[in-house]
């Protein structure tokens, strides 16, 4: 139990940060926007947030802070592949390399700087029952808000008419702009939510997992968070699964590093990513099943003047 429970407790906070990133561009997919900026997003939300705990002291206005420049962030995005209709694709790329420089140019004095993390939220009575209390119920409030966010995403994907618009937009824009929907405005929107949850899992690595800034500490976990919502085949509750599949795996080659396993350390870092490569090749293969869970309209331009 001694190593069982901190490895659980460490592959729950791996995993948070990649939840709420996939979560968010799940449903930006949705509606059929491909915005390969969540590393950007991600980065900005994370060097924000501790900025902004460093010099208020407030976990809570930081966290807020790290929603807003992932909101930002996916505010420049949309703006310009929906209203300038540039290429997703590379507007997605160049907000990945636009976010990771100027977190570094933000962050520069930040280097070297201690924060003490966010601190636990101890469910009284529950915390207390033994072996899953303290994994289930002794989390920082970002862990519950991430699994209540699975809750509420799911809830609003298949249970709501606005939820149902936006999938409609995703499967085939000019059915629903013909409609009558503002497929430019749904997708806006969608785009700016995606934003907000990529930087609270930013502001997360910062404030929680590795409490201090660190140039590139998201360190490809955008990519990673990319490829879970493919993995999950745009399902929330796989998407849930993966997250944590993918923290597993992170922990792992962690924990296998210091028991001394003799095999290198590069090799043990590259696992997450090895593993990420390994399960898309897999995916891949099985079209049918890609083709009758991705939205229709996924990273094609839309023009309502045409």
């Amino acid at each position: 139990m001694d190593i069982i429970i901190p490895a659980i407790l460490t592959i729950i906070t791996a995993a948070t940060p990649l939840l709420f990133a996939a979560l968010g561009e799940l449903v930006t997919e949705k509606s059929g926007v491909l915005n390969l900026g969540v590393e950007g997003m991600m980065i900005m939300g994370a060097i924000m947030g501790f900025v902004v705990v460093h010099y208020t002291g407030s976990s809570m206005i930081a966290i807020l802070a790290g929603m807003g420049a992932g909101m930002l962030m996916a505010a420049m995005f949309a703006v310009l592949v929906l209203y300038f209709h540039t290429t997703q694709v590379p507007t997605g790329l160049a907000l990945t390399i636009f976010g990771i420089g100027l977190s570094a140019l933000i962050g520069q004095s930040m280097i070297g700087v201690a924060y003490d993390g966010i601190p636990k939220l101890a469910i009284p009575g529950l915390s207390d029952i033994p072996l899953i209390g303290k994994i289930l119920f002794n989390q920082d409030g970002l862990v519950y808000l991430s699994i209540l966010m699975v809750l509420v995403v799911g809830w609003f994907l298949n249970k709501t008419r606005t939820g149902l618009i936006l999938r409609a937009v995703g499967d085939s824009h000019d059915a629903a702009h013909a409609m009558g929907y503002s497929v430019v405005k749904i997708r806006f929107w969608a785009a700016l939510f995606g934003g907000a949850m990529a930087g609270i899992g930013g502001a997360y690595l910062s404030l929680s997992y590795s409490p201090l800034w660190v140039e590139g500490m998201t360190a490809g976990r955008g990519w990673i968070a990319l490829a879970l919502v493919v993995f999950a085949t745009w399902r929330v509750g796989q998407v849930l699964l993966g997250a944590y599949l993918f923290g597993g795996i992170t922990i792992l080659q962690l924990h296998a590093q210091a028991l001394g396993i003799g095999i290198p350390s590069q090799i043990m870092s590259m696992l997450p990513y090895l593993a990420t490569i390994v399960v898309l090749v897999i995916i891949s293969r099985d079209q049918t099943k890609i083709k009758l869970n991705s939205p229709a309209s996924l990273g094609k331009p839309f023009h309502p003047s045409r």
